[in-house]
């Protein structure tokens, strides 16, 4: 029979997987972080005719003669270039800048993957189709990377402690040319360890000399001071201490200049407890929680992971990926550390087929296999002639 018959059943089969694997890039185009894959061809193995034969004093050297007997799938490659950016607005969905992949735990198996689409479920994960995002957890607001990672939960029921109010910054200038015995109040709120408001009252009156300074926490913390003024610079009673409570007021960056009166009590460092209301992604994968009473704390650091060889990864459905051993081993780091890109919040990444691309190829694909079939239709005429040699 033919060799050319199967020479031609090869192509059709080959060029039938580039038209596979183009259409499932098609399919795909618009598919988060979807990478696209490319096919390679070679020939197989090729029959000897003729062996190669030296160079002879009167004689000269020939080459081999092969016949090919067809080509075969050499490989399919991912392409894992950066896909286009798409704003999104939801706080959950994030995109990797660069290289890595996001950690994921899918029923006790690690898997990684670029979809960043990620989603609070019932018990405050952040999942995206089941598959849990991995990270390190924070302890108090306290981070420890390096360790063993863990499963990213929202603390939605999480609470900021309250802090008693220790100490008070007040700024501004108090008026050189007020009169002896003009009366300046100022107040803020105060908070002790229980979290209780009270009334943070600061009263100056103007003296001969300066000004009387009076403090009251609103809770029997009382204290007073004196300040004087040389050409509008403070040179005595910088501080302030409220007996009892044990709030120490700075009042050293206040000046005396005329004409000006901006005195404040520009903070304090207590406050109430708060709950949990949203929180922000930085670059480097640190979840901020923002609280109701106005603190921040860290609520945990994603983790990415980067491979020696990511082409050498299996895709494993639901756009992740499983570690082989061509792969190499999964290298676990923070965003924006070594090779690891960076985290941006609000944005996922689009897929990277590049529809005239595949366009052509599918052209390609389809004019080599209307090549192929007319080696076999071709091939088929010679063996009717054959065959009409006796009639």
């Amino acid at each position: 029979m033919l060799r050319s018959l199967y020479s031609g059943i090869s192509g059709l089969r080959s060029h039938q997987t580039m038209l596979d694997v183009t259409g499932n890039n098609i399919a795909n185009v618009n598919t988060t972080a979807f990478k696209s894959s490319a096919t390679q061809f070679q020939d197989t193995l090729s029959q000897m005719t003729a062996g190669a034969a030296g160079p002879q004093a009167n004689a000269g050297g020939t080459n081999p003669a092969q016949i090919g007997l067809g080509v075969q799938v050499a490989g399919i490659s991912t392409n894992f270039a950066q896909g286009s950016a798409q704003a999104t607005g939801r706080s959950t969905d994030m995109m990797i800048s660069g290289d890595g992949f996001f950690v994921v735990n899918v029923n006790g198996e690690t898997l990684y993957t670029r979809a960043g689409s990620f989603d609070p479920d019932a018990a405050g994960r952040l999942v995206a189709n089941g598959a849990i995002l991995q990270g390190w957890p924070a302890v108090n607001g306290v981070i420890q990377t390096g360790g063993a990672i863990g499963n990213i939960t929202l603390p939605l029921d999480a609470i900021a402690d309250a802090i008693a109010t220790t100490s008070a910054t007040v700024g501004g200038n108090l008026p050189a040319d007020a009169e002896v015995g003009d009366v300046i109040t100022r107040t803020r709120q105060a908070y002790d360890a229980d979290g209780n408001a009270s009334e943070l009252t600061l009263t100056f009156t103007r003296t001969a000399a300066g000004w009387d300074v009076a403090g009251d926490d609103g809770n029997g913390g009382i204290g007073t001071s004196t300040l004087e003024f040389t050409d509008g610079a403070l040179t005595a009673g910088g501080a302030l201490t409220l007996s009892g409570a044990g709030i120490t007021i700075d009042l050293s960056a206040m000046t005396g200049f005329a004409g000006l009166t901006t005195a404040a009590i520009s903070g304090q460092d207590g406050r109430s407890a708060g709950t949990l209301e949203t929180f922000t992604l930085s670059k480097d994968g640190t979840l901020i929680g923002s609280f109701s009473n106005g603190a921040s704390e860290a609520i945990g650091r994603i983790a990415l992971a980067n491979f020696t060889n990511p082409g050498g990864l299996e895709k494993a459905g639901n756009s992740t990926y499983r570690a082989t051993f061509n792969s190499g081993n999964a290298e676990m780091g923070t965003p924006g550390e070594g090779a690891l890109g960076t985290l941006t919040a609000g944005a996922l990444e689009m897929s990277n087929v590049d529809l005239s691309q595949e366009f052509t190829n599918l052209i390609v694909a389809q004019r080599g296999f209307q090549a192929n079939a007319r080696i076999i239709t071709t091939s088929d005429e010679v063996l009717q002639e054959l065959t009409n040699l006796k009639r």
